[in-house]
């Protein structure tokens, strides 16, 4: 806790003077009346002069660099603010308007379609910003961007927008709270912008002002320029209610247990300490998920499946407790790994050019404590995360990060320090070291965890190169990584071409690309190599075609196995504005993972999906996987498994919707329905009801179990858990 207060304390006391104004700062009006956010930009507010932008000012970034927005698609961008608000809207011109692809969505779902958006970065900082976006329906995406997480769309901001397609294109306003945003106040106040627009059927995004190869937003965007704005403290609170109804039986069982019932009270707040710093709390919260994850192939998987978060009191803010991590960790800070907390607290927020975090938490029910025993699964367990980083020059900036675990007896530490700089345009470095300590009466381990990347990037050109090293008693509970033990380093290396003329207009970029990996792994005994080459294809229509073969070694249980993809194979495309396909698969050497006999397999895998969108309303949605591994020996089938993932989803409007999920799993034989209706007005005032039933493959009946029964039985599959449930809560600002 210490070390934690530490962090905190250094924090808060280091500051930077604000940027200042120069001649290519955009001033912002103050309007005199706010507009009114109806997609329509008749207000007397818009009546000002749009920002200064041409159609050629807006330049391609995905999946093309450098070419010019045409005139066709003009965007126009007005922006005010009043004491409470600011307030943008958008013209985006479009002479085709029957074309523009749009549906009403649940939030973070669109981007498939026509969209604009904007990079807000409210603290002037360099290092956080807000991502806000708006489809011509008016449906929201958004995240939180840092320079070390990049876009994190688990968060939900409190912001509004309302959209209309017109003769002539689309118009979209947006109205964001200032008690949304993190700023200084002040005589001058300067936030870094970019804007963003997606043209659906051709495929490519644009970027105002342009990004350059290599670049992101904090590297070179504009500036807008407020008067005498001051920030709104903000003071929040959200209760909740949940009330669920369970029931379970065995597979074979004849009738249901007894219902289990459950009704649940907690409260979480917001209280704005200061302009830039945000204290968040919760007791007695309630963690259920609403939205069930979607099914995964577990089936001969060496490392664990990750499994994002979906709980709104985590999701806020969690793109700044990450850091610099390299290909085998994913995340410092997985949040899924704090299972039932009695209670959480986050203390976040910028003060000069540092940013910095605590989170504590208490889980109730850790669940998985490895080798300990059952005993200790319900043992609570103690979570304190602090992090800190310090801006350097645009996105550049030095951090660094402490964890501590207590349970029962046992103490899991780690501390260590990041970095990302870009020495010039093109180039980007980066870095990370950890230390960790674990200590339970009985033994004391530590270890260290390194990494060390470089990225060079050019509109023809993109190569990158990355050591790692774990060592084989590295620990960090709060951390999602695959493997210890082992010393690893990769490079990859792509060309890009730009098809201009004659027949290959719709080719937007073939891209020839080389990976390559060595290593050894010190826990299982062996060196690991890997060489992978192909071909990527980009189209209009939203679509690619990758093709690929690989040849590499791994090292498992002491022996070295052959693993690679004799060829692999990915394509996508829109077809048309309602349908999206994809599909692909490969077929190799591969390993049976077995702790006590493992051997050479042939592998087989697939994936498929599609996504149907008849009217603005209805979105129907199937993904698919297939596994399968052969003995290399002998050709004896050893498993083939089948995951499919069914969504169907009706939204009556941005707010409201209804969702059925399906989800099969042929080698657990289990089948998942889920039921659910939702209303969401604002991120924190939501109604949900849904009821779900999980059914498992058993006997048609209990004549099963007698083995001389004379009646041939067949296995069906039959419900052996099922539940409703009911939850609401209401945000609340003052």
């Amino acid at each position: 806790m210490m070390r934690i207060l530490a962090i905190t304390l250094l924090a808060l006391s280091l500051s930077a003077a604000a940027g200042a104004q120069t001649a290519d700062d955009i001033p912002v009006s103050r309007l005199s009346q706010p507009p009114k956010i109806d997609g329509i930009l008749d207000d007397e507010a818009w009546k000002i002069a749009p920002l200064t932008m041409t159609a050629d000012q807006w330049v391609s970034y995905q999946p093309v660099r450098g070419d010019k927005m045409p005139e066709n698609f003009r965007t126009e961008v007005r922006i005010g603010y009043d004491d409470r608000n600011v307030y943008v809207a958008f013209h985006c011109f479009d002479n085709e308007p029957d074309k523009i692809r749009t549906n009403v969505s649940r939030r973070d779902s669109s981007f498939s379609d026509d969209w604009i958006a904007m990079s807000l970065d409210s603290a002037g900082t360099g290092q956080s910003a807000y991502h806000l976006f708006s489809n011509p329906s008016g449906s929201q995406m958004d995240a939180i961007n840092t320079s070390s997480s990049g876009e994190q769309f688990d968060a939900d901001v409190v912001w509004y927008s309302v959209a209309k397609t017109t003769s002539d294109g689309y118009v979209v306003e947006i109205q964001v709270p200032l008690q949304t945003l993190r700023f200084k106040g002040g005589d001058t106040v300067r936030m870094g912008l970019v804007f963003f627009r997606k043209i659906s059927r051709t495929g490519v995004s644009y970027a105002w002002p342009e990004m350059l190869p290599g670049q992101w937003v904090f590297d070179r965007p504009s500036h807008i320029t407020f008067s005498n704005l001051k920030p709104r403290r903000l003071v929040e609170v959200l209760p909740s209610v949940t009330y669920g109804v369970r029931q379970e039986r065995d597979s074979s069982a004849p009738s249901w247990g007894a219902a289990d019932n459950d009704t649940h009270v907690g409260a979480s707040g917001k209280f704005g300490i200061t302009s830039g710093v945000t204290l968040d709390a919760t007791v007695n919260p309630d963690f259920s998920q609403v939205e069930s994850d979607a099914f995964q192939i577990t089936v001969n998987q060496r490392f664990p499946n990750f499994f994002s978060e979906k709980r709104p009191f985590f999701m806020e803010g969690m793109g700044l407790f990450n850091i610099a991590r390299g290909n085998n960790m994913r995340t410092a800070v997985h949040t899924r790994r704090i299972i039932d907390p009695i209670f959480g607290d986050k203390l976040t927020g910028t003060v000069g050019k540092t940013t910095f975090g605590v989170l504590n938490a208490l889980d109730d029910h850790p669940g998985d404590v490895g080798d300990r025993g059952d005993e200790y699964a319900d043992r609570n367990k103690m979570f304190t995360i602090g992090r800190a980083t310090y801006a350097l020059r645009r996105a550049d900036y030095v951090g660094g990060i402490v964890t501590q675990t207590n349970h029962a007896g046992r103490n899991n530490f780690a501390a260590g320090g990041d970095f990302i700089v870009k020495p010039s345009s093109p180039q980007m470095m980066a870095g990370m070291f950890l230390t960790t300590r674990t200590t339970d009466g009985t033994s004391d381990t530590k270890g260290n965890a390194a990494q060390l990347t470089y990225e060079f990037e050019t509109r023809r050109y993109s190569a990158t190169v990355q050591a790692e090293h774990y060592d084989r008693d590295f620990q960090m509970d709060t951390a999602f990584y695959f493997r210890t033990g082992f010393t690893a380093g990769w490079s990859y290396g792509q060309v890009n071409f730009y098809p201009r003329s004659g027949q290959t207009f719709w080719i937007q970029r073939i891209s020839p690309f080389v990976f390559a990996k060595a290593g050894h792994d010190r826990i299982q005994d062996g060196d690991e190599n890997f060489f992978n080459t192909g071909l990527r294809f980009n189209f209009t229509r939203q679509s690619n075609f990758n093709i690929e073969v690989s040849r590499g070694k791994e090292a498992w249980k002491g022996q070295e196995y052959r693993i690679g993809n004799d060829v692999f194979m990915f394509a996508n495309t829109q077809v048309v504005r309602w349908l999206s396909l994809f599909g692909g698969g490969g077929i190799g050497p591969g390993i049976y993972y077995d702790d006590v006999d493992p051997f050479q397999g042939r592998s087989l895998f697939s994936f498929f999906g599609f996504e149907l969108q008849p009217n603005q309303h209805i979105t129907q949605s199937v993904e698919g996987n297939v596994s399968r591994l052969d003995r290399d020996s002998t050709g004896e089938r050893i498993y083939d498994v089948m995951v499919l993932n069914s969504r169907t989803t009706y939204q009556f409007d941005k707010h409201f919707l209804v969702r059925f999920i399906a989800n099969y799993d042929s080698s657990a034989h289990r089948v998942l329905t889920d039921f659910l209706a939702s209303y969401e007005f604002v991120p924190g005032t939501v109604v949900h009801a849904g009821y779900g039933s999980l059914f498992e493959r058993g006997p048609a009946n209990a004549m099963a179990n007698d083995a001389n029964s004379p009646v041939r039985l067949e296995e069906n599959y039959r419900a052996t858990n099922r539940g409703f449930f009911f939850k609401a809560s209401y945000l609340r600002r003052f």
